[in-house]
């Protein structure tokens, strides 16, 4: 390669994405219209669980303007939404169908739809749709006694169960046993944009369309169409703008199918725009756990074996994601830690709540404020402090890749690189922890309520098994990449432009980004687990080498010159090396291999490469997470004084972006820590179901959060060595915090649950005495 070229892989350049919104011009599924539309309305259940004695449609059809209504029987057809990730097939019969058969699990279950001229008239139409139902009694608590889902199959579908070693052996073997009792609250993504989705069928081509899809749109693209009986290639899903997605967005819900199918049946596009409260009760929940957990240690704290029994709170069906979140919570547990034995036996039970599914670290939220709960108590037990604990625990980079007799998301656990205590101890540096500690003793011999806590994590990313790359350079010497990832907002074009640029040879800005459109490309898995980067970043990397090499090889025909002699500088073909002498554009290039030239010979005309990336095996980044708190006396109030996150993500493509990851994280993970939670009183009616009661965390309640991103330890299991950072900034949020309230108490293991509230520090305190 010339040393006239600038690597652009490692710069944090600024986004592409960014442009269009900036401007106004923003895409969203609210912006998309089409004439003659119709809008949708859903009529949701007021009661958590009851058997539906009678849906009357006909008071809301009477009314002009009302254009249709359904319930139930007028979808029969059509059957339940399906498992994308970790199917257990005894949990088929807990799927949802797109309206309430006989029988609504959680308010807010969808039990009939109306369709009319505006939004407004659908709105008021829905309030005319009477419902009768008869109130049965509710499952709340997921770790209480289990009831009937229905037809005899009992609230507890599956239980997951992984581990290794000899459990019993080594607690028998114990120098101590160390055991909590710990919950993790009801909450999820709240993002920006709520739910949307178009729906429009072109009779002329027989092409049923959809609008707003996100995160997932070629595995949607093939649900809905085989649903609704049609063949993938008479469907497309289309990807705008997207206000958010951390996981809730983009899954497959029965408003999707209803506008789809609506489509079909009336001739008319149909229009549906979740409103807050809907987004509040009905979109995916995510979170809520109660574990038991042991750990038997030596002398020195060393953990001989980890045991966790817990009890996973699923809502009233079985979503997509199927079994992930418990699954993910079973084999993530065990962390950067040896641990010599284990076992995880995780209940799936169903409560009359909203259903449940993955958010933004989905399972390891939960299982690393498990296990830095437990590593804090061994401390405690131990009488060393939690760095010197984790220390002593922390596997070694010589021992990497470590194997786990463990498996989730199709995938076995092979820790594929790490220095973990090198990372800890740049989180050290970072923090000034014997000066902070230094600090913390002053300040609370001064009367303050003032602590710090650490926490440590590995995360997953790079989820295979596949992804696909198209890379097209037109006449004018346009690059277009065209790829079935999917944005959310993490700023996919900006990534995958710069690898396809440092590769290609091009600049920048000459690349356009497609992504999210099943019309464009073929086969697509999306964005989620953390993936777009490895899978599809490398996926780019190897279609731009394929394209580098045909346009240097048509180049030394053209400039009678030896390939190996060419290079391609900011989209100028030259002889590497030299300042002057011939040189041909791309644009000539693409234009000598249009149709009818010479230069083709067999080929296919035009100027382009496909690739395809396989990987059978995920990337592990991890991090380290440190929290100082501060308390107050009189109210119990929570206040976040620093926060630091060091992440190893192998190696950064744009900087700026990782860190913007990590930073957006943070505030869900301290949401989740402090003030997100959904409640539900005697009778399953939600008490959050407003902004208002539902507490988001705002400026004030985040600090700035300092960033320490390493790339120590490549992924050898691509050639860039990359790994994920999506998740990274929310996962061990909970547990930090958690250790730094202990600290500032000078309790340790007070906290027990998340949120931690005001009331629950001042309740603390008295016990504190």
């Amino acid at each position: 390669m010339s040393d006239k070229r600038t690597r652009l892989v490692g710069q944090s350049l600024l986004r592409k994405e960014d442009g269009p919104l900036l401007r106004g011009q923003g895409l969203f599924a609210a912006d998309v219209n089409f004439p003659n539309q119709l809008y949708m309305r859903v009529v949701r259940s007021s009661y958590a669980h009851g058997n539906i004695r009678s849906v009357d449609l006909a008071p809301a059809l009477a009314i002009p303007g009302v254009q249709a209504a359904w319930a139930f029987a007028d979808v029969a057809e059509i059957p339940p939404i399906d498992f994308r990730l970790t199917k257990l097939e005894q949990l088929a019969a807990y799927r949802q169908t797109i309206l309430a058969k006989d029988r609504v699990r959680y308010v807010g279950d969808p039990v009939a739809v109306v369709f009319a001229d505006d939004p407004y008239l659908a709105e008021d139409a829905a309030e005319h749709v009477v419902v009768e139902i008869e109130e049965l009694p509710v499952i709340l608590r997921a770790d209480g006694p289990t009831g009937e889902f229905r037809d005899g199959l009992p609230t507890e579908p599956a239980i997951i169960r992984k581990g290794y070693g000899d459990i019993e052996a080594a607690f028998a073997a114990a120098h101590a046993t160390v055991s909590l009792s710990l919950s993790i609250g009801r909450h999820s993504g709240v993002p920006l944009e709520t739910r949307g989705a178009i729906g429009r069928y072109l009779a002329s081509t027989d092409m049923l369309e959809m609008y707003g899809a996100a995160k997932v749109p070629h595995w949607n693209r093939d649900q809905i169409a085989n649903m609704l009986g049609r063949p993938p290639g008479r469907m497309n899903l289309f990807e705008g703008h997207v206000g958010g997605g951390f996981g809730v967005r983009g899954e497959l819900y029965p408003e999707d199918v209803l506008v789809c199918l609506a489509a079909l049946r009336l001739g008319r596009p149909i229009k549906w725009i979740e409103d807050r409260r809907e987004n509040l009760i009905a979109t995916n929940h995510s979170r809520q756990q109660t574990h038991h957990v042991r750990a038997a240690i030596d002398a020195d704290g060393r953990i001989l074996a980890i045991d966790d029994e817990f009890y996973h709170d699923q809502g009233g069906y079985m979503r997509t994601h199927a079994a992930t979140v418990p699954d993910l919570a079973a084999a993530m547990l065990p962390g950067p830690y040896r641990v010599p034995a284990y076992r995880a036996v995780g209940h799936i039970r169903l409560t009359n709540k909203t259903p449940g599914g993955t958010y933004r670290a989905p399972g390891r939220y939960e299982s690393t404020f498990v296990r830095e709960r437990l590593m804090d108590a061994i401390a405690a037990q131990v009488g060393v402090d939690g760095v010197e604990i984790r220390r002593r625990n922390l596997i070694d980079q010589s021992e990497m890749p470590v194997t786990r007799a463990l498996e989730t998301l199709g995938t076995d656990i092979v820790l594929d690189s790490g220095d973990y205590e090198l990372l800890l101890g740049k989180a050290l540096d970072g923090i000034g922890w014997p000066a902070l500690q230094a600090r913390i003793k002053q300040r609370r011999a001064a009367g303050e309520l003032v602590g710090a806590g650490i926490a440590m994590f590995v995360e997953k990313s790079g989820l295979g098994p596949f992804d696909d790359v198209r890379i097209t350079i037109n006449t004018k010497g346009l690059v277009e990449v065209v790829t079935g990832a999917a944005s959310v907002g993490q700023g996919v074009e900006t990534v995958i432009a710069q690898i396809c640029a440092d590769t290609l040879g091009v600049t920048y800005d000459s690349i356009n980004v497609v992504h999210g459109q099943t019309s464009r490309i073929g086969r697509g898995l999306g964005a989620f687990a953390s993936r777009v980067t490895v899978m599809t970043g490398e996926a780019t990397r190897l279609a731009a080498t394929k394209l580098r090499e045909r346009v240097l090889t048509v180049a030394a025909e053209l400039l009678q010159s030896p390939a190996s002699d060419l290079d391609i500088v900011d989209g100028l073909i030259v002889r590497g090396g030299i300042s002057a002498g011939p040189s041909i554009r791309l644009a000539q290039i693409a234009a000598a291999l249009a149709p009818g030239s010479k230069l083709l010979g067999d080929e296919t005309p035009g100027l382009f490469a496909e690739a395809t990336f396989e990987s059978r095996h995920m990337t592990y980044p991890y991090g380290v997470h440190v929290a100082v708190v501060t308390l107050a006396r009189d109210t119990g109030a929570i206040a976040i004084e620093r926060y630091l996150v060091a992440y190893d993500i192998g190696k950064a493509v744009n900087p700026m972006l990782v860190e913007g990851q990590i930073v957006g994280g943070v505030a869900q993970g301290i949401g989740g820590a402090l003030y997100e939670e959904f409640t539900y009183d005697e009778r399953g009616e939600p008490l959050a179901v407003t902004l208002a009661d539902y507490l988001l965390p705002t400026a004030s309640e985040v600090p700035h959060i300092e960033v320490i991103i390493s790339e120590d330890a490549p992924s050898p299991l691509n050639p860039m060595g990359l790994k994920g950072a999506g998740e990274g900034g929310t996962n061990a949020v909970g547990a930090a915090i958690a250790a730094a309230i202990d600290d500032a108490l000078g309790m340790p293991g007070a906290v027990t649950q998340l949120p931690v509230s005001p009331q629950m520090i001042r309740a603390m305190l008295r016990r504190r005495g």
